[in-house]
């Protein structure tokens, strides 16, 4: 797929469904050149999805992908994944994207997310934004973060790659919660990018190793 002395920037597509912060910030990084890569596509579940004006804006293709009563998970995944081969996507980044789909068989091990919790805390169906800060809360957790990881066929599920821990103070609101978790998802993901396209990641049953 790569090779570790590529000289061209991994093609990426991002998947969204809402404001597209982490969209916006993996367009700053490249932009800025602290991460090599083009995002090819981006794939909104929702066609009001705040984050498709951080695409247009940009220059990204982009395409809305929504889920109606007659939709199948095959009938989606065929779709959205569809839309990836064609671009000549390398790497799948989940970005706040809130449907669960399917991970076809050439797509395993190319499909990443970020998760706003310590995995295998606060995670699952239901688990998204503000509603992980506040179960971080009203449990009492002194300690909670982000982790990136890979995406299979269950929620929040596949192997671990990279996880950053933030303390959880006094007086956090789930907004300030929420506000210090996602600076530092947003180191951790153009990381894991960085990593995934130098094929210094290695899945290993459920375990991810770094290779140096």
């Amino acid at each position: 797929m790569t090779n570790l002395a590529r000289t061209s920037p991994i093609r990426i597509a991002v998947f969204i469904s809402g404001g597209g912060t982490t969209l916006r910030n993996l367009i700053e990084k490249i932009q800025s050149g602290d991460l090599s890569a083009e995002i090819a596509v981006v794939i909104s579940s929702d066609q009001n999805a705040g984050g498709l004006s951080y695409a247009i804006q940009a220059d990204i293709p982009t395409c809305v992908a929504q889920w109606n009563s007659s939709t199948t998970a095959a009938d989606y995944r065929d779709v959205i994944f569809g839309v990836c081969r064609d671009a000549d996507v390398e790497l799948v980044v989940m970005g706040g994207f809130l449907k669960h789909v399917l991970i076809p068989e050439d797509f395993e091990g190319r499909v990443i997310n970020i998760h706003p919790s310590l995995i295998p805390a606060f995670c699952g169906r239901g688990y998204y934004g503000l509603h992980v800060h506040r179960a971080v809360l009203e449990r009492g957790t002194k300690v909670t973060g982000c982790t990136v990881h890979f995406v299979d066929n269950e929620f929040d599920h596949g192997p671990i790659i990279e996880q950053r821990c933030v303390s959880v103070e006094e007086d956090d609101t789930p907004e300030s919660l929420a506000r210090r978790v996602f600076q530092q998802e947003c180191e951790a993901l153009p990381e894991t990018i960085r990593k995934f396209s130098e094929q210094k990641l290695v899945i290993e049953g459920r375990r991810v190793r770094i290779r140096n």
